[in-house]
């Protein structure tokens, strides 16, 4: 192809901000799936497991893979919903805020620095473009269920 299509540069862009997340998260002993995860769930109150895969557009057989390793390191702990008896409520364990805390702050980093390069106006657009191509998407505006 002699232009860059958009799909290409939505993934080769986000390809590279998750090398670059995984490569911060592995001086953490961690990754970014791990951090993003720890970052979806509420420190407070903690998160319904049921909640935690829509929230983060997620699969649950991915979202159950990560949280079992998650637990072993020791970074969230299970207790049963006491509003949903067949569900649980994923918890961070002091270690898991630790965890938290310094991807929360990667995050904040690489926010603050495109801010810092970027026109609050480029901005814009670009969050007005992402929000048109999601809701495309997601109301089926681009292929029809039915199209084979």
């Amino acid at each position: 192809m002699k232009e860059r299509t958009i799909d290409y540069i939505l993934r080769t862009t986000w390809l590279a901000v998750q090398k670059m997340y995984n490569e911060e998260a592995a001086k953490f002993e961690s990754t970014m799936a791990t951090g993003f995860t720890l970052l979806s769930i509420d420190p407070e109150k903690g998160t319904p497991s049921t909640a935690l895969g829509p929230k983060m557009g997620m699969e649950a057989t991915s979202l159950s893979r990560i949280l079992k390793t998650m637990e072993a390191k020791g970074l969230i702990e299970r207790h049963p919903n006491p509003e949903d008896g067949r569900g649980v409520i994923i918890r961070l364990t002091e270690f898991g805020r630790q965890k938290r805390a310094n991807s929360k702050e990667k995050v904040l980093i690489f926010n603050e620095t495109i801010r810092k390069n970027i026109s609050e106006e480029k901005l814009n657009h670009f969050y007005e473009v992402s929000d048109l191509i999601s809701d495309m998407i997601s109301n089926k505006k681009i292929y029809d269920q039915n199209d084979k």
